[in-house]
C-alpha cells in the first residue's frame, strides 16, 4: 500500500498475532488510527506441507533449536501462531495475574460471548481421540472434550489440516481481529520486519522496519510490542532493556503413539479431548499429527521401524510446564535445557499416556522427539513491564505471550486476547 507514509498514525502495532490483532481491532473501534506491521505475509492458506514449511520451518526464522536439539517453532505469517495452533481455549491461571493486581475474569467472559467457545461436536471428535478418551475414564483420569475456538459448522471431519492452518477458515485465528481492525480504518503492512526502535529519554520516537528492501521509519504517539515470546525481548534488548529474553519457560511437549487393529485414517482433529494436572504440572491430549511431521519426529529418535502404518496410529501428546530458565542468544535462538525436574515431569506423562494407549489396544507404543512451544515470560510483568504492560518507555507497551510472569504449560492464546483487551481498556 503505496499511502500509507503519507499518512499519520495514533498506534503503531508490531506484530498480528492474539494479541497485537485484539489490541488493534480493540483501539481501532475506539476511534484510533492504527498501523499494524507485520514481518510475514498474509498468504491465503491453504493447509498444505508445503505451504506451512515456508511459514514454520525455516531456521532462524520460525524454526530454532535448543541445546539438546529440540525443536522451537512458530509461524512467520499474517496471524502469527494462531495458524498453527489448535484453537484449544484453556482460561488463564488467573491467580498468577492477580500477584500482579491483574484481573482477567471478565475480559475472559467477554471473550466467551464473543467468539465460538465450546467444545467439538460428538461428530468431530475423531476415532482415536474417542477410543483413548474412553480408555483414560476406565482408567480414573478426569479426560474431558476440551473447549475449541471453532467454527464447527465449518470443520471437517476425516481433515488433518490444523497443524498446517485451517484453509476452511473453521479454526479461530487472529487474522479474524486484523480483518476488524482494517475494517474500523487501520493501515496493514504486510513483509515489513521492524529491525529497532528509535529512542530517546523515556519515549519511543519510531519504529524502523525493512519492507520492499528499503528501511523505513514511522513514529505513533503509542507502540504496542507483540511480536511473540522470541522476536519481543530481541527488539528490547535492542532499546536498553537487557533483562528481556532470559529465565523463559517453552512448554516442552512429546507425542506418545501407537498404532491400533482398527483404525484405518490418521486424520482428525487434534487436541479435542484431554486433561489438565496442575499438582503434576503437565497436559494430556489426543494428538494425531499430519503423517509427514509424525515421521519427521520419530526419525528424530532413530525409530525408522514405526515410520509405516499412520492410517492405523493412535497418539496422546505429553505437554508440561517447564522450570524458568535459560538466556535468548542475539539471533533468538533458546540457550535453556530441561531440568532434572522437567525431564521427570515428562517421564511421568508419558507414563500415563502409555497406560491409557496400552488399556485402548494400543501396539508399539513409543516415544517421539521432544518439541517445544509457546516460549514466553521474556519480557515478565513485575520485571520488564508494569501491571499494565507498560515498559520503561511511557508510550511503549507489550502484549503477546512474553509478558507472562510465572511458568505456564498450558496452550495461551486466550490468556493474550484477554490480555489485549485488558489493555485497550487501560489504553481508552
Amino acid at each position: 500500500m503505496e499511502e500509507w507514509n503519507s499518512q499519520s498514525y495514533d498506534v503503531v502495532v508490531i506484530g498480528s498475532g492474539p494479541g497485537g490483532a485484539t489490541v488493534a481491532a480493540e483501539l481501532s473501534q475506539q476511534g484510533r488510527k492504527v498501523l499494524i506491521l507485520e514481518w510475514g505475509s498474509g498468504v491465503t492458506i491453504k493447509g498444505t506441507m508445503l505451504q506451512s514449511t515456508g511459514l514454520a520451518l525455516i531456521p532462524g526464522r520460525s524454526l530454532f533449536f535448543t541445546p539438546e536439539l529440540l525443536s522451537l517453532v512458530r509461524f512467520v505469517t499474517l496471524g502469527g501462531s494462531s495458524i498453527g495452533a489448535y484453537a484449544t481455549a484453556f482460561e488463564p491461571n488467573y491467580e498468577v495475574f492477580e500477584k500482579h493486581d491483574i484481573n482477567l475474569k471478565s475480559a475472559v467472559e467477554q471473550i466467551k460471548r464473543e467468539l465460538p467457545i465450546a467444545p467439538l461436536a460428538d461428530g468431530l471428535i475423531g476415532p482415536s481421540a474417542q477410543l483413548i478418551m474412553e480408555s483414560a475414564r476406565e482408567l480414573g483420569y478426569p479426560w474431558e472434550k476440551l473447549p475449541k475456538m471453532v467454527y464447527q459448522e465449518k470443520c471437517r471431519t476425516g481433515c488433518d489440516k490444523c497443524t498446517m492452518g485451517c484453509p476452511y477458515d473453521a479454526k479461530w485465528t487472529s487474522r479474524e481481529f486484523v480483518e476488524q481492525a482494517c475494517g474500523n480504518g487501520s493501515i496493514l503492512l504486510t513483509g515489513a520486519r521492524v529491525t529497532n526502535l528509535i529512542t530517546e529519554d523515556n519515549r519511543v520516537t519510531g519504529v524502523q522496519f525493512k519492507m520492499g528492501g528499503s528501511l523505513h521509519k514511522v513514529s505513533a504517539p503509542l507502540v504496542i510490542l507483540a511480536a511473540g515470546g522470541i522476536g519481543t525481548p530481541l527488539l528490547l534488548r535492542q532499546s536498553g532493556i537487557t533483562n528481556a529474553g532470559a529465565d523463559f519457560f517453552f512448554d516442552p511437549l512429546v507425542v506418545v503413539a501407537g498404532t491400533l487393529d482398527g483404525l484405518n485414517d490418521g486424520r482428525e482433529f487434534p487436541m479435542a479431548t484431554g486433561f489438565h494436572d496442575p499438582d503434576e504440572g503437565y497436559v494430556l491430549t489426543d494428538l494425531i499429527w499430519p503423517g509427514w511431521i509424525r515421521g519427521v519426529f520419530t526419525l528424530r529418535v532413530g525409530r525408522v521401524d514405526r515410520l509405516t502404518g499412520h492410517r492405523k496410529m493412535i497418539s496422546i501428546m505429553v505437554k508440561i510446564k517447564d522450570e524458568l530458565g535459560g538466556k535468548l542468544t542475539r539471533r533468538g535462538w533458546a540457550n535453556k535445557k530441561l531440568t532434572t525436574s522437567d525431564q521427570s515431569r515428562l517421564k511421568r506423562g508419558s507414563e500415563v499416556a502409555r497406560k491409557i494407549l496400552s488399556n485402548a489396544g494400543g501396539r508399539n507404543i513409543y516415544n517421539t522427539g521432544i518439541s517445544a512451544v509457546h516460549p514466553g515470560g521474556t519480557a515478565k510483568i513485575g520485571e520488564v513491564v508494569d501491571s499494565n504492560l507498560k515498559t520503561k518507555f511511557d508510550n511503549l507497551y507489550v502484549c503477546d505471550c512474553s509478558v507472562i510472569p510465572e511458568s505456564w504449560g498450558l496452550p495461551p492464546t486466550l490468556t493474550i486476547i484477554a490480555l489485549g483487551k485488558r489493555l485497550a481498556r487501560h489504553l481508552a
